[in-house]
């Protein structure tokens, strides 16, 4: 799969913030942006060792939508980066654009475990994301980072607008009876209703869509099956 250099990976903080503050310019996010058929989506996830710097990643290719895995593609590399919260995508990108570049076809549309535009600065992990694989992205995370939100339901497809800075950066979704929340956004080239359409297409008893489980099941066999093997020399 090609993979679009945006910018380089090697910055300071400064600069990274920089970065994104440019590249929510780029960002796609018309709710009439992308109204292809989807036939595969990918989900992506990584997975760190606490007791080290390596960073694993998984990415699986599901088929839309019966959700029968079709790939799945790994990469292992260091952390290029300082844990710092909102720039978490110059950490993580980096290995899981490796994991990606290694597919034999792109997927139509991508989810992460992470935000989109629900981020300080407009450009989460699956915005970074989707402009470097050019490719329709969706946030799909576990927390808050940032805005506001009214109540939700405790039934499965309940939902209430995410609110920042008086505009809805996204949708606080529950994927499944009486379990916390989904905070769905926009990454890229895709509209906010079709995104949460695709995630609850994708939730298949799980709190988490399909995709992202299977790679987040993926990336800790890695993880463990590393503790186990000898120390890797990277």
């Amino acid at each position: 799969m090609k993979i679009h250099s945006l910018h380089n990976w090697a910055v300071t903080y400064r600069e990274a913030v920089a970065i994104q503050q440019s590249l929510k310019e780029k960002l796609i996010l018309h709710e009439t942006s992308f109204r292809g058929t989807i036939r595969t989506v990918a989900g992506a996830d990584i997975s760190y060792d606490r007791k080290g710097d390596l960073f694993f990643a998984a990415v699986i290719i599901l088929s839309y939508p019966e959700l029968s895995i079709i790939e799945e593609k790994q990469a292992v590399a260091r952390a290029p980066f300082p844990y710092i919260p909102g720039l978490l995508s110059f950490r993580e990108a980096p290995v899981l654009l490796q994991a990606f570049a290694l597919l034999e076809n792109p997927p139509d549309v991508a989810l992460f475990d992470g935000q989109g535009i629900a981020h300080p600065r407009g450009v989460g992990l699956a915005s970074h994301m989707g402009l470097f694989l050019d490719l329709p992205t969706i946030g799909c995370a576990k927390k808050r980072l940032v805005g506001g939100h009214d109540a939700v339901g405790e039934a499965r497809c309940d939902r209430a607008p995410l609110v920042f800075e008086n505009q809805t950066v996204g949708m606080v979704l529950r994927s499944k009876n009486r379990v916390k929340p989904l905070f769905v956004s926009q990454g890229h080239n895709i509209g906010l209703e079709r995104a949460v359409a695709v995630v609850l297409a994708c939730c298949r008893g799980y709190r988490l869509p399909e995709p992202i489980r299977q790679a987040h099941l993926a990336v800790n066999r890695m993880r463990l099956s590393a503790r186990r093997a000898p120390r890797l020399c990277l």
